[in-house]
């Protein structure tokens, strides 16, 4: 007992308590006039004890500081998470607040307050001039990091400040000695949004916002202000601000909202997918999706699904020539194209054709290829008005809206359950999963159980809405711009069959071996990348261009004026796939060349496209099989003109003549 609650053997106790004679004898006087008693030694005990909570408390903080910054990195990197650091946070309380160190290398976090996703809801709702000017005059005091002369020093230290190379002049000249310049100050394309936004309409910017893009980095350099309405974003053209950017994104990054989209999940009460979620829901989601369709090893199951898509698709087009027995056959392929990518995009999710390649498409099929395209045109204009009064006016463009998200969710519906009785029938019967190579994203989540079914169904929906019109447009942009340069075309052709011969059927290997297939999918979204922005919210002040951005300011990544810059790209009008092959071939010697964040259709870091690995799989494969069998021409080499319905798209279609090399075996 004594052991139990002092902590020590009585033996040892006892000889601290008393000594014999011997030992007594040997004591000098000092030692026999200091000797502890029991009450002594209890507090010497307890002083241990203490002594020894103290020490406890201070490794457990140690490893609760070092399990938070573990955390963090697998959080933003999307790594496994690991128990013995959820036990280390659980023993501080579940946050441990880290030392400067340690702070240094882990980004600070958003504030709360700041934490909300982007709404343009409130971009039309208690509007109060007055607040807005006089936030407008005080935003230089507001400003955290530059009201001192201390946080005006840091930030010139942090700051890049480069010229703009080409393309512009720069507002207000080169950067300023004195000290990084305030938010307000940067080139902005007019003070009032609600002009800006009215002008607009009148002039039809929307559909050609691309372009609107262009010539404003043109006429006010790398960076600038654009307000719309009540909303305010920051525009960037260069790699390196680019890269700034995506470096301040935090664990859980953000985009703008698609208050259109979100508007219809709540009015019809569906869950929303990975698309539409932020925080820490939309991360739970997107590491479980990620393992299903991003890994190398999941591309390689479903990689023979849309192999089998591609051949069929080239078989049929084979089929028209032959049975017109001309020479070449000349045609718009862009109704076939969606049919294309509609079919491959549900035998990956389902694991099943859903017959758009025969004789006879199915024409509910049609219809939902029919309500993706209205589903697009639509978001557009709804982007700037609040759905909400459009719901109350019943206005015909909120009504068409979500007649096209109706269709949409009304077929995918019909898939998932489906597929979901199809799977509990197999797996009823003895088989299921098993028995088949890949039995589709569908039956994988189900079977694994790690997602609600309603989750589930929100994400797989809008993976099929997604999978069809920003896949088939980019097809429709490479075939042209291969028909128009022929020597591209036979460069990647021979490269194609080169592969094929060496990797004797294994179309995996192929594709590996083919590097200038992926270069072309590379150097067409370059040139008509399918969305024409990605924006982000940086969690922490940050300078670009020697201008100070506050932390939860919309920022833009402008794509296709990015693409189309003699400052970032050499040539960069040339559609030349080589220029991806190298280390730098092909890039600027101006100001934004030198940076990896050239290429960006699929977004970037954790919260780049979830469907890229299918997608870009996809049309690899298909242009393998095309340009193994047909030689492609075009009658006018005239660029194209382009139109912005939410993706980027030719304004009409060009005609493709397709004549046949050899047959497909």
């Amino acid at each position: 007992m004594v052991k139990s609650v002092l902590g020590a053997p009585i033996n040892l106790l006892s000889s601290c308590l008393s000594l014999d004679g011997k030992e007594r004898e040997q004591q000098s006087a000092p030692y026999r006039q200091t000797r502890r008693t029991a009450d002594e030694l209890r507090r010497y005990q307890e002083e241990l004890e203490e002594e020894k909570r103290k020490r406890a408390a201070h490794c457990e903080k140690r490893n609760g500081e070092r399990a938070a910054m573990r955390t963090h990195f697998r959080h933003k990197y999307q790594l496994a998470q690991n128990a013995k650091d959820d036990n280390h946070l659980n023993a501080v309380g579940g946050k441990a607040v880290l030392p400067r160190e340690l702070a240094a290398v882990v980004r600070s976090e958003v504030p709360p307050a700041q934490e909300r996703g982007f709404s343009l809801f409130g971009s039309f709702q208690g509007l109060d001039f007055r607040a807005l000017r006089e936030s407008a005059q005080n935003s230089s005091q507001q400003c955290r990091v530059i009201g001192t002369a201390e946080g005006a020093q840091q930030l010139r230290r942090t700051a890049k400040c480069r010229g703009f190379a080409e393309g512009g002049r720069r507002a207000g000249g080169t950067a300023v000695e004195g000290g990084v310049r305030p938010f307000d100050q940067i080139p902005s394309t007019g003070r009032s949004g609600w002009i800006n936004l009215a002008r607009f309409w009148k002039e039809d910017v929307f559909r050609t916002l691309h372009l609107h893009m262009e010539r404003t980095f043109n006429r006010l350099g790398p960076i600038y202000r654009e307000r719309l309405g009540s909303s305010d974003s920051v525009n960037l053209l260069l790699p390196q601000d680019i890269g700034e950017l995506f470096h301040s994104e935090g664990p859980h990054p953000r985009r703008m909202l698609l208050e259109p989209w979100a508007a219809h999940r709540e009015y019809r009460g569906h869950h929303c997918g990975v698309f539409l979620k932020n925080g820490a829901e939309w991360r739970e989601d997107r590491l479980l999706l990620n393992r299903e369709v991003m890994t190398p090893a999941v591309v390689m199951r479903f990689l023979p699904l849309l192999d089998e898509v591609a051949r069929d698709f080239v078989g049929r087009l084979q089929g028209r020539l032959e049975r017109g027995g001309r020479g070449g056959l000349t045609v718009d392929l862009a109704p076939e194209l969606f049919r294309f990518t509609l079919e491959a995009i549900c035998h990956v999710l389902y694991g099943e054709r859903v017959g758009l390649l025969s004789d006879s498409p199915n024409p509910e099929a049609q219809r939902f290829i029919s309500a993706v395209a209205l589903m697009f045109e639509t978001t557009l204009p709804l982007l700037y008005l609040p759905p909400r009064l459009l719901q109350r006016l019943g206005a015909p463009l909120w009504k068409q809206h979500v007649a096209a998200w109706d269709h949409i969710f009304q077929h995918a519906d019909e898939r998932v359950q489906s597929g979901y009785r199809k799977l509990r029938s197999d797996v009823t019967a003895g088989g299921g999963a098993s028995d088949r190579k890949y039995p589709g994203l569908l039956a994988e989540l189900l079977l694994k159980g790690e997602l609600p079914l309603e989750r589930i169904r929100a994400n797989i929906m809008e993976l099929m809405a997604g999978g069809v019109d920003t896949t088939a447009v980019p097809l429709q942009f490479c075939l042209f711009e291969l028909a128009r340069t022929p020597s591209v075309q036979d460069s990647v052709r021979r490269q194609v069959q080169r592969a094929l011969e060496q990797a004797e059927g294994d179309v995996a290997q192929a594709l590996r071996a083919a590097p200038l297939l992926r270069g072309t999918v590379k150097e067409i979204l370059r040139l008509y990348p399918v969305g024409i922005s990605v924006q982000r919210y940086p969690v922490k002040d940050i300078v670009l261009q020697n201008y100070h951005i506050p932390a939860g300011t919309l920022v833009q990544a402008c794509l296709y004026p990015l693409g189309r810059s003699s400052s970032v790209f050499s040539e960069p009008l040339r559609f030349w796939p080589e220029r991806w092959l190298g280390s730098g071939s092909g890039s600027g010697s101006g100001s934004g060349s030198g940076s990896g964040f050239r290429s960006l259709a699929f977004g970037f870091g954790s919260r780049q496209c979830v469907g890229r690995r299918i997608a870009e799989t996809e049309m690899q494969l298909f242009l393998m099989h095309m340009l193994r069998n047909f030689k492609l021409e075009v009658k006018s080499k005239t660029d194209l003109r382009t139109k912005y319905t939410l993706i980027l798209q030719p304004e009409s279609p060009p005609p493709i003549t397709f004549t046949l090399l050899n047959p497909e075996p």
